[in-house]
């Protein structure tokens, strides 16, 4: 594969970087697994802590510069890039606050003797990332690794290489030395054979359901521990005594946010009889009303998706889905001339014998569905392969409660949308992966939980 770096508004190739060689590989695994050995790894925690606290400092420092490589790279909102460079900044020093708390030894209660739980790193992770939070998904790899004492060979997505270098760079700049965070231009059987190298003892990824569903049997098959954050179709629900002007600027933003490219993003829209119309109208009006051009500009509401590729995947799954009975109440359309641009669509009529209904909708379409009551809401959330968020919309918290212990999902939102904090934990369940990342359990999915006793 080309790790190439392509404007999507404009289509003009940034910048071509060549794949690392199976030599330059092994150098790099090398590199980390020495470090692994060494006390930078094994020994105390602050010198590891104290990067993560300079890089924080310098992320906020380049705001402007690292967001703009986002924005040009993969077409991100500058706003919405500029937000996800601070939140790097948070995650790391989250980490960098809370580690020693998170990894402190644990008393274990036995008759057998005095014992407890020490907290070690495992050896080194390789990480496989993805393009649509390309500076997000690598501090949430990052930041509880780097603390634990696990170096990290990353290989991102080849669309956004600018970011992963500097991503690099950073974390270089801010004090960890060689073999603790090496990006690597990788191919997919590079990264199978790193996954089998006894020197590799762990494995994350962020990424679609077909990519992780292959990195898993690998790491399966080679007995490596693995977290797997996949893929999402999520429901923004809206009770009939919610308040609706609320529920659609909120479900507007959930549906737009990153032009829809994003795992927990509101998808499937269930929206109870009683409000249907009102919601429906106000949420086309705005999707029809949302600016699309340049993501540079701050008055842009949406730019492109990240790849002509992307775009005419988006536009061939609408198209696909009218022609099993769905019917567009807005978009649907793909914006001619230069660069990935697709209009906020619509999708209404979505049964359940249309392929669409179980499908994930990777860009600016949302589904929506009338609902009749509370049951109505469960049956068709849970009626998903994916389960990593949901959102419900109400006046009564105690009815939403109900409904999120009914919810098959990694977490559920009661009004308001998914989004993310450090000290949050994010994962689903179904084919949207399993483990955690963030907060004090995703440090801890990637250690060597030990266990020592000293008999009576």
């Amino acid at each position: 594969m080309a790790y190439q770096s392509v404007n999507p508004a404009t289509g003009k190739v940034l910048k071509t970087f060549d794949n690392h060689s199976d030599a330059e590989i092994e150098r790099a695994l090398a590199s980390a697994h020495s470090l692994y050995k060494s006390p930078w790894c094994k020994g105390g925690r602050a010198p590891r802590l104290k990067v993560l606290s300079r890089f924080a400092e310098l992320a906020n420092e380049r705001v402007e510069d690292l967001a703009r490589i986002l924005t040009l790279e993969m077409g991100k909102r500058i706003n919405e890039a500029r937000t996800e460079v601070r939140i790097i900044a948070d995650i790391a020093n989250y980490y960098a606050d809370n580690a020693e708390t998170f990894l402190a030894r644990e008393k274990v209660e036995t008759s057998k003797g005095d014992a407890w739980l020490e907290y070690h790193p495992i050896g080194v992770v390789v990480a496989v990332e993805p393009w649509n939070f390309p500076f997000y998904q690598l501090i949430r790899v990052a930041g509880p690794n780097l603390a634990i004492g696990n170096p990290v060979l990353a290989k991102h997505a080849s669309m956004v290489p600018q970011a992963a270098v500097a991503f690099e760079e950073l974390l270089a700049e801010a004090g960890a030395p060689e073999g603790a965070w090496t990006n690597i231009f990788a191919t997919g059987d590079q990264i199978s054979r790193l996954i089998a190298d006894d020197r590799v003892q762990g494995v994350a990824l962020t990424g679609s359901e077909g990519a992780g569903s292959i990195v898993a049997a690998n790491a399966g098959k080679n007995l490596k521990k693995s977290v797997m954050e996949l893929g999402g179709s999520d429901v923004f629900v809206v009770l009939d005594d919610a308040d609706i002007d609320k529920a659609a600027v909120v479900g507007v933003e959930a549906r737009l946010r990153g032009c829809g490219q994003v795992c927990n993003g509101a998808k499937r829209f269930l929206i109870h009889e009683k409000v249907a119309d009102e919601f429906v109208k106000k949420l086309a009006e705005k999707f029809t009303n949302t600016k699309i051009g340049d993501p540079m500009d701050e008055t842009v509401g949406l730019g492109p998706m990240s790849s002509i590729e992307a775009r005419d995947d988006i536009a061939g799954q609408v198209q696909r889905a009218v022609k099993a009975g769905a019917k567009v109440l807005v978009g649907g359309e793909v914006i001619e001339g230069p660069g990935a641009y697709y209009k906020p669509t619509i999708l209404t009529n979505v049964s359940r014998d249309n392929p669409a209904y179980f499908e994930e909708f990777f860009g600016p379409v949302a589904q929506v569905h009338v609902i009749k009551d509370d049951e109505d809401v469960v049956r068709i959330a849970n009626d998903s392969n994916f389960g990593l968020s949901g959102a419900i919309f109400t006046a009564n918290v105690e009815r939403a409660k109900s409904l999120a212990s009914q919810v098959e999902t990694g977490s559920v939102w009661i009004n308001t949308s998914s989004f993310t904090g450090p000290e949050l934990p994010f994962g689903g369940v179904k084919r949207s992966g399993y483990g955690r990342e963030l907060a004090g359990a995703g440090i801890k999915e990637l250690v060597n939980q030990k266990m020592v006793l000293v008999a009576h």
